[in-house]
C-alpha cells in the first residue's frame, strides 16, 4: 500500500488520535503513579525530552519517563549510563512503560502509534537516499523493526525493516504490529543490544557495531 493511500493520509491519523486520546485517559492513574516514582527515584524532571527526526525530516522533541539519575563524579561529570540506570529504570525500559508519555507526541501529530522509530536528529547526515524514505511516514511508538528484534538487530537490519514497513503500510499490518507489541512488552525481551550496554551510535552504512553509543530508541 502506498504512503499516499487513503489509509495513510486520513484513516491512520484519526485512529492515532482516538487510541492515543483514549489511552491517555485510561492510563492517567498509571501515568501519575509512575511519574511520582520517577520523581522520587530519579529526580526532576520526571519526563526526559530529546530531539528526534519526524515525518519529512522535521525535528521534534520526544517525551519519555526518565530511567536514569543525574549522578556525577567528583569533578561534576555525569557518570556512565550503566551507573545511572536504576533497577526501576531497567524495569521501565524492559516493560516499555517509559514510552507511555509518547502518547502525547501522537496526539500533537509528531508521532503515530505505528511507524519507524524516531532516531536522533544528528543521524540525518548519515542516511542514504533509500534510508531517508523512513521519514515518509510519522515515526511510531512501535513499528515493524521494534517487533522484529527490537534493539538486538544491527542498524542495517533495522533500516531494512523500516523500509519494508514504508512499502507495505496498511491497517492490517498496523493491527498485527500493535498485537505483537503487547506480547513483546509483556515478555520484556529484546531491549538490550547484543554485546554492548546500549545501541551504538549510527555513523553510516558499514559502521562498526561496537561504536560508542547514545540513548537508544
Amino acid at each position: 500500500m502506498s504512503t499516499n493511500s487513503f489509509y495513510c493520509r486520513y484513516t491512520k491519523r484519526w485512529l492515532d488520535i482516538a487510541i492515543a486520546g483514549g489511552g491517555l485517559a485510561l492510563a492517567s492513574p498509571v501515568l501519575l503513579g509512575l511519574g511520582a516514582l520517577v520523581r522520587v527515584l530519579h529526580g526532576s524532571p520526571v519526563v526526559f525530552r530529546q530531539v528526534r527526526t519526524g515525518k519529512d525530516g522535521i525535528p521534534f522533541r520526544i517525551s519519555k519517563f526518565r530511567t536514569m539519575t543525574d549522578e556525577r563524579d567528583a569533578h561534576g561529570a555525569l557518570l556512565p549510563d550503566s551507573a545511572r540506570l536504576t533497577s526501576f529504570g531497567k524495569f521501565l525500559r524492559k516493560s516499555s512503560l517509559d514510552e507511555l508519555p509518547e502518547l502525547w507526541n501522537v496526539l500533537t501529530g509528531d508521532m503515530s502509534l505505528v511507524g519507524p522509530r524516531p532516531l536522533l536528529h544528528q543521524y540525518m547526515e548519515h542516511y542514504t537516499p533509500e534510508q531517508h524514505r523512513r521519514h515518509e511516514l510519522r515515526p511510531g511508538i512501535t513499528g515493524w523493526a521494534a517487533v522484529n528484534g527490537r534493539n538486538t538487530t544491527t542498524w542495517e537490519q533495522r533500516f531494512d525493516l523500516d523500509l519494508w514497513y514504508v512499502n507495505h503500510v496498511s491497517f492490517a499490518v498496523d493491527l498485527a504490529i500493535l498485537a505483537k507489541t503487547v506480547a513483546i512488552a509483556l515478555s520484556m525481551k529484546g531491549v538490550d543490544p547484543v554485546g554492548v550496554d546500549r545501541m551504538p551510535e549510527y555513523r553510516g552504512t558499514g559502521e562498526s557495531p561496537g561504536a560508542p553509543g547514545s540513548v537508544s530508541g
